[in-house]
């Protein structure tokens, strides 16, 4: 059985998902990042991604928003504006997100505004296929 680690993804409202993981990837502002048991501690902020959790008995992908990650050798905490499984995000909850992404892009008023909407867009867009 692989090393595991214990993970937590919390929203404002509540916590996600909590347990032991073996591996994580998540959508950091520089760029997709792989945590395993043992990692090196950090701090990162998010990017809008897709944010995939490998757990013993099988993986899970989710939308996340803002926010940062926490990472040390024996645990990753995840603090998300939002937390969406990737399987609930279709038909007219898919549609919403687009609308909302885009209207955010537009009325971005700054560079890493911009960015973050674009981003988003991006994944969202990819989900659509």
């Amino acid at each position: 059985m692989a090393a595991t680690f214990h993970f937590e993804l919390v929203t404002p409202e509540r916590l996600v998902l909590a347990g032991e993981a073996i591996q994580v990837v998540v959508p950091g502002a520089e760029g997709d990042f792989a945590v395993l048991v043992g990692h090196a501690p950090f701090i990162s902020t998010l990017r809008p991604g897709i944010l995939e959790v490998t757990l013993p008995q099988g993986s899970q992908r989710l939308l996340v928003k803002k926010g940062v990650a926490e990472a040390d050798p024996a645990r990753l905490t995840v603090l998300a504006q939002t937390a969406v499984p990737v399987e609930e995000l279709h038909g007219a909850r898919l549609a919403g997100e687009l609308q909302l992404a885009e209207a955010q892009a537009t009325e971005a008023k700054d560079d890493l505004a911009r960015m973050n909407a674009e981003a988003l867009l991006d994944v969202l867009k990819r989900l659509q296929l």
